[in-house]
């Protein structure tokens, strides 16, 4: 009786928010296809190399840019056009490269997004369509066309000396504006099993996600490493069944763990902490010392038929100004967000902070990795 009236008053504590709770130490619950991906599953870099007509003058030069007119040249030689690349003086024509990531599982006949770069002295794409270019592979296949007007989403003007520019004109995008000819295989199962790959490799984190598996269907999964889950797919889901059992898989919540880190960008004042970071026991003092120097002038003027000169001079005043030091005991906690408020009590700025955060680190007390960017 005495037990279940313990147990009784401890979930009534809880509930009420007397006691702490777990979860505030813990990570967000999170789904296994937000933390690792299919191994096997991949997309592929595409590119070529084409030409974007209809520029309004803003065009690469037939000077600089003599592979441009060559380009031209070689193109109207497929239509009976027989010009010399010499001849060539057009400025509505500009060479580019076309990127575009041919997605897992893309199909013929589907479409693709792609970037447009300028590689000549061409000084705007606005308003030029890209001719037929094929998007070629790493294996040198193609893969892809691309074809179609593209858009800078920017401006480039100038007159008179002056000049205005909105983004980058000389990069330009077309949405859906390749034609996929052709798809690479996939296969995400190899004798039977399925590979999990973690978008950032983790002991505890592999460890829960084979858990979280093997709970929902059975001992089928193994942390091989911190980064790659192996699981034996049952068999009857083998065959048809696959992708619902990997949709299955996916779906499966779990709680990631990651290293405790502090991310300090130096040049925003912008910090940023995990859940996991921790201090221990120490003593901050926060203070400034002010130094003004001001400077002052005087005349003297001599008195009258003294057959004196008038002359100034110039006066300097030193004042320096210590303000008066803040210390605050930091008491040992693993909760970010009294580091925080106890961080703000000493009326820290963000460049305060971060200089003793790495203060603290330099004496051992502040159990998490300082990352600057």
């Amino acid at each position: 009786m005495r037990k279940l009236l313990c147990a009784f008053m401890i979930a009534l504590l809880v509930s009420a928010g007397a006691l702490p709770v777990m979860a505030e130490t813990m990570g967000a619950v999170t789904r296994i296809k937000d933390v690792a991906k299919v191994q096997g599953v991949r997309a592929n870099q595409l590119l070529g190399y084409g030409l974007v007509v209809g520029l309004a003058g803003t065009g690469d030069s037939s000077t600089k840019s003599i592979e441009t007119m060559q380009s031209i040249a070689s193109m109207l030689k497929t239509f009976g056009v027989a010009v010399s690349s010499s001849q060539m003086q057009s400025k509505n024509v500009a060479a580019v490269m076309v990127t575009a990531q041919l997605p897992a599982f893309a199909k013929p006949g589907d479409t693709i997004d792609v970037t447009v770069s300028s590689m000549g002295d061409a000084k705007n794409l606005q308003g030029g369509t890209l001719l037929q270019t094929p998007l070629r592979a790493a294996n040198g296949q193609v893969y892809a066309v691309g074809q179609g007007p593209v858009s800078t989403g920017g401006f480039a003007a100038s007159s008179g000396g002056s000049s205005q520019q909105k983004n980058f004109p000389t990069v330009g995008n077309m949405p859906n504006g390749a034609i996929v000819e052709k798809d690479v295989p996939m296969q995400f199962s190899n004798n039977g099993t399925v590979t999990l790959s973690l978008a950032q490799p983790d002991f505890t984190t592999a460890t829960r996600i084979g858990d979280a598996i093997n709970y929902r269907f059975g001992a089928i999964a193994t942390a091989r490493d911190p980064g790659t889950v192996v699981i034996a797919v049952p068999a009857e889901y083998q065959g048809n069944g696959l992708v619902g059992f990997v949709a299955s898989l996916e779906e499966l919540s779990i709680v990631p763990d990651n290293v405790a880190k502090i991310v300090i960008n130096e040049r925003t004042g912008t910090i940023v902490m995990g859940a996991n970071v921790a201090i221990d026991s120490v003593a901050v003092t926060q203070g400034g010392l002010s130094i003004k120097i001001s400077k002052s002038t005087d005349v003297s003027q001599p008195p009258p038929l003294s057959g004196g000169t008038t002359a100034t001079t110039t006066n300097t005043n030193v004042s320096v100004e210590e303000d008066k030091g803040n210390t605050i005991l930091l008491p040992s906690t693993a909760n970010v967000g009294d580091v925080v408020n106890a961080l703000n009590a000493v009326g820290a700025t963000p460049r305060d902070v971060i200089s003793i955060l790495q203060a603290i680190k330099a004496a051992g007390a502040l159990h998490a990795d300082l990352q600057l960017i």
